[in-house]
C-alpha cells in the first residue's frame, strides 16, 4: 500500500494532468467566472472588494510568490542549509526550485491560456494564465523548503511547523491572484496540484536520499578519523 507521502503527490500529479488537458482543449469551467466576480464590487467589476488598504495588502502578499520573493527565500534557505553542513540538501533545494521555474515557463507557453478578461487586472502580468506561476512556484518552493529543512532538523515538530507555515503562505498567495483578477481559479488550483506533486517528488525522493547519505557519512566519519 502506498504511503501518504507518495500517494498525495501522485494524486496531485494526475489531478493537474487532467485539468491541464481539459483546459488545453479549449474548454472552461463556469465557476471560474463566478469566483472571479465574487471578489469584485457588485455593479463595478473593475474594483476589488474591500477598502484600499486591503488591496495594497493583497498586492504585498502576491509579491511573496513572485520570482523575486521566492528567489530570495530559496537563497536564504539554501545558504542556511549549506552553512549548517547540509550541503547536498542545499544543492537539492536549488535544483528543485530552478527546474520548477523552467517547467512553469514551458507549460504557460505550451497551454497558452488567456488571462481573465471580465475584470480589470489589479496587478501587472507578462505571461499566459495556466498554470498560475505564483501558485505553482510558491507551492513547489515553500513546501520544498519546509521539507528539506525538516529533513535537516530531523525533528517532527519542526517539520510540522514548517509545513503549516508554508501552506498558509501558499494558500493566501494563490487566493491573492484571483482577488487581483489576474488568474482564473482553475489556474491556481492547477498550480497548487503541480506544486504539491513537484515538492513531494523532490522531498520524498531527492531530499530523503540526500538526508540518508548525510547520515551515513556522519556515522562513518568518527571511524575514519580514528
Amino acid at each position: 500500500m502506498l504511503q501518504p507521502r507518495i500517494l498525495i503527490p501522485l494524486a496531485a500529479a494526475f489531478a493537474f494532468l487532467g485539468l491541464a488537458l481539459f483546459i488545453a482543449s479549449g474548454r472552461s469551467f463556469a465557476f471560474d467566472r463566478s469566483l472571479v466576480l465574487l471578489f469584485r464590487e457588485a455593479g463595478n467589476p473593475s474594483v476589488p472588494i474591500g477598502p484600499a488598504w486591503l488591496r495594497e495588502a493583497v498586492r504585498d502578499v502576491t509579491a511573496l510568490g513572485s520570482f523575486t520573493g521566492l528567489g530570495l527565500m530559496t537563497i536564504v534557505a539554501s545558504l542556511t542549509l549549506w552553512l549548517c553542513r547540509h550541503r547536498p540538501l542545499a544543492i537539492g533545494l536549488v535544483l528543485t526550485v530552478v527546474s520548477a521555474t523552467v517547467v512553469s515557463t514551458w507549460l504557460k507557453i505550451w497551454i497558452g491560456r488567456d488571462r481573465p478578461d471580465i475584470v480589470e487586472h489589479a496587478a501587472l502580468t507578462f505571461t499566459a494564465s495556466f498554470p498560475s506561476g505564483h501558485a505553482f512556484l510558491s507551492a513547489a518552493t515553500l513546501l520544498s523548503i519546509a521539507g528539506f529543512v525538516g529533513l535537516a532538523a530531523r525533528r517532527d515538530d519542526i517539520t510540522r511547523l514548517c509545513i503549516a507555515l508554508a501552506w498558509v503562505m501558499v494558500v493566501v498567495i494563490g487566493i491573492s491572484r484571483v482577488y487581483l483578477g489576474v488568474h482564473w481559479p482553475t489556474d491556481v488550483i492547477g498550480g497548487w496540484c503541480l506544486g504539491i506533486a513537484w515538492s513531494g517528488l523532490a522531498v520524498g525522493l531527492l531530499g530523503r536520499r540526500m538526508a540518508k547519505a548525510e547520515a551515513l557519512a556522519a556515522r562513518r566519519a568518527p571511524g575514519q578519523a580514528g
